[in-house]
């Protein structure tokens, strides 16, 4: 399976290549500054998402964390004292999309800055776009390590760190137990997603290293819909540890095919997922939620500045609804984006993207900095799901609660 994988992103490298190749070729020369002394006209910020397909869910967060942040803005005077305008169009899902989306905002609509889409998939390409045009890219998803190996500039991710470093957390926290409460076993079913796969990669080899035995891993494809017979190979198995590789849907879908051969791990992390807030729960069910680990870059008790602003405008916009991470994501990389514009004083891209390399900017999510690569140097949180609420257990600074639930109780 992880033959297949490699061979897939292989394809899908030399895909992506050609699909740059195309819009890059496509994409005219550009001016990277803009003066901002005409205060009448708007600041516009181009972003593409998927708003319909496979990130469809996560990608709508994104949306509405990036209108919150605008709402926020303009209520309090605009950016260089001009008033923010989102101009967001959907990708569809669609690598081939977000490079014509993001091409076209930048050489037809000539949109003063941008924002990043969602997933390592789609921030791939569109990154290429923005650093062929010379503008500063501030992507909220998209940690993937390939990400950051091509030497670019104005490329920056707005989270505390990257997909490989993702596990390292909850990695610590194994390491902490007892040794009769460490688990033997182990499962890695993971989807081939360029953001979860080097997660659960990375945790699989460093718990191998504390003698974590591996029983069962598979990749599986990222369209994936019945998890039925993943979950009847790792039941067979009977792993003390499952470590999914998610992204949402086929988080909830294992959780829900564990339940119906009643199989419970005595540890159960899963990426991305469970911290899709109140969806993740009225997907599995809240009883089923009690006691499953995921890694975060943010939390909505989080005493961060403009935190609790952010939760209260959100639910205010949006029915009541808590935010989910992704929404906190993208008000963050407005965050870093705005920061950087308001430290030069005029949209000038050079100038902004040297200073985020050369600043820590204050975010929802704490303060963040980057390599000279646009990597960020931060570390995750270790959350879990107590008593219907998501919860922060890990590291102590941030801890939300004191409680750890280990073991894991049985579905409910």
């Amino acid at each position: 399976m992880i033959e297949k994988s490699v061979s897939r992103r292989s394809v899908l490298a030399a895909s992506l290549a050609a699909t740059l190749s195309i819009g890059l070729a496509a994409c005219g020369s550009r001016p990277s500054e803009k003066a901002a002394s005409d205060t009448d006209k708007p600041l516009v910020i181009g972003i593409s998402l998927p708003l319909t397909g496979d990130f469809s869910q996560p990608g709508t967060e994104a949306k509405r964390g990036y209108e919150v942040w605008a709402d926020q803005i303009n209520k309090a005077g605009g950016l260089l004292g001009r008033q923010v305008q989102l101009k967001i169009v959907d990708d569809a899902s669609n690598q081939d999309t977000v490079v014509s989306d993001y091409t076209k905002l930048i050489t037809q609509d000539k949109v003063d800055l941008l924002l990043g889409t969602f997933s390592s998939l789609l921030n791939y390409a569109a990154s290429a776009v923005a650093e062929k045009n010379q503008m500063v890219f501030v992507e909220p998803a998209g940690g993937a390590p390939n990400m950051f190996t091509r030497g670019f500039k104005y490329l920056f991710f707005a989270q505390p760190a990257t997909a490989p470093h993702q596990a390292d957390v909850f990695v610590d926290w194994i390491k902490s137990l007892p040794e009769d409460q460490k688990p033997k076993t182990a499962a890695y079913p993971t989807q081939d997603d360029p953001f979860a796969a080097p997660v659960i990669e990375s945790m699989q080899k460093q718990l191998e290293a504390l003698g974590v035995q591996t029983v069962y891993q598979s990749t599986y494809p990222a369209d994936t819909t019945n998890f039925q017979a993943v979950a009847q190979q790792m039941a067979a198995k009977k792993p003390d540890l499952i470590a999914q590789g998610a992204v949402f849907e086929d988080g909830v879908g294992l959780v829900r095919s564990l339940k119906q051969l009643q199989y419970s791990p005595k540890i159960m992390f899963q990426t991305s997922a469970p911290s899709n807030a109140g969806q993740y729960s009225s997907g599995v069910g809240v009883g089923s939620t009690e006691g499953v680990f995921y890694t975060v870059s943010w939390h909505q008790d989080a005493k961060t500045p403009k935190n609790a602003e952010f939760v209260t405008d959100y639910k205010a916009k949006f029915e009541n609804a808590d935010p989910a991470e992704d929404a906190a994501d993208a008000y963050a990389a407005a965050e870093v984006l705005a920061a950087g514009v308001t430290a030069v004083g005029a949209v000038d891209q050079a100038k902004i993207a040297d200073w985020l390399h050369a600043n820590e900017v204050t975010t929802i999510l704490g303060p963040l900095s980057w390599e000279a690569t646009g990597e960020p140097k931060g570390k995750f949180l270790l959350g879990q799901w107590q008593s219907g609420k998501a919860q922060v257990v890990a590291p102590a600074e941030a801890a939300t609660t004191q409680n750890v639930v280990n073991p894991k109780p049985d579905w409910k």
